[in-house]
């Protein structure tokens, strides 16, 4: 189903009001850098791609075939990143200033896809994004080969995942794919 500009959840589109915490008070320098919220099939349609991706990306996680804590946040932050961003691309951002502007930061896709109308408080991810940003740490080591200690607790991974796909879905009303095989 398609929702037009006019729509219920189209009262975010514009520039994002309140700011997320971690974003600064504008500047006539960052003004410019604000994104202007325009929904479109197009992104709509790249929305529940990214969608259906977290979602392949998560059976891996779900049937818990990693043995290595490091791959495991790895892939973790690939499916947030891409469930919030289905958000961000349904409400009407665009996929190349999402990139720019947050990159693989989960804190920071969540701030703005909440202050867009995801309305999604885990705290257990809210624990998470930290540990998560950005995710690409978990895969790529310093160039001493080193990777951030591992937290000595950490939350029931797939059950949070499993409950930010579902907010996400019901927010975006994206249909939930048959399942597929894993990335894992």
């Amino acid at each position: 189903m398609f929702h037009d500009a006019a729509g219920a959840r189209s009262k975010g589109a514009g520039v994002i009001s309140p700011l997320p915490p971690f974003v600064a008070t504008p500047t006539p320098e960052t003004v410019n850098t604000m994104p202007v919220l325009e929904r479109s099939r197009d992104r709509r349609a790249l929305s529940y791609a990214r969608y259906r991706n977290a979602e392949s990306f998560f059976l891996s996680i779900d049937e818990r075939i990693f043995s290595n804590t490091s791959d495991l946040l790895y892939q973790t932050g690939i499916v947030a990143q891409l469930a919030l961003t289905s958000h961000l691309l349904d409400v009407g951002f665009d996929d190349r200033w999402c990139a720019r502007n947050i990159g693989l930061h989960i804190g920071k896709a969540l701030a703005y896809a909440n202050a867009t109308g995801l309305n999604y408080h885990s705290p257990a991810l809210r624990r998470l994004a930290p540990v998560l940003s950005p995710y690409n740490i978990w895969r790529n080591p310093d160039l001493d080969g080193s990777r951030p200690p591992v937290p000595k607790t950490l939350p029931d991974i797939p059950a949070v995942l499993r409950e930010l796909l579902d907010h996400v879905r019901g927010v975006t009303g994206h249909a939930r794919p048959r399942r597929r095989q894993s990335h894992g």
